[in-house]
């Protein structure tokens, strides 16, 4: 980013039952790690922080069912691809594949944001 160049910051703040961020270590299995967010995911945002990789989006609207298939990619020209990845479930999501470096790669770092689908404190399971 160079001196002269415009930037833009988007600054979140986590609000139970609608937001959650944080992060997690991959385990590299193709169980991988549960990240509890308290609510069923509807948007869930990943960037791996220890090595080059893109930002990844994972929503409901274009999977309905698990396993979140479609992917897409802000950052890059790459739009969106599937892979069987990660399961929206009542109170987090999943990781379902040991493929890939972005989002499990045992020891690996990752940072996320994830938003509710049913934003309230006190959604139902379902």
């Amino acid at each position: 980013n160079g001196s002269t160049n415009g930037m833009v910051a988007y600054c979140f703040a986590e609000v139970a039952g609608f937001s959650k961020f944080g992060s997690y270590t991959g385990n590299g299995s193709a169980d991988g790690p549960f990240v509890f967010c308290g609510f069923r995911p509807r948007f869930v945002l990943i960037k791996r922080t220890d090595s080059a990789n893109d930002w990844i989006i994972y929503d409901s609207a274009r999977d309905t069912n698990n396993v979140e298939r479609s992917r897409l990619y802000p950052n890059a020209s790459a739009a969106e691809d599937y892979l069987d990845t990660m399961d929206f479930v009542s109170n987090g999501f999943k990781l379902r594949t040991a493929a890939g470096t972005a989002y499990n790669t045992n020891g690996g770092t990752y940072i996320f944001a994830a938003f509710a689908e049913n934003p309230t404190k006190y959604a139902l399971a379902r």
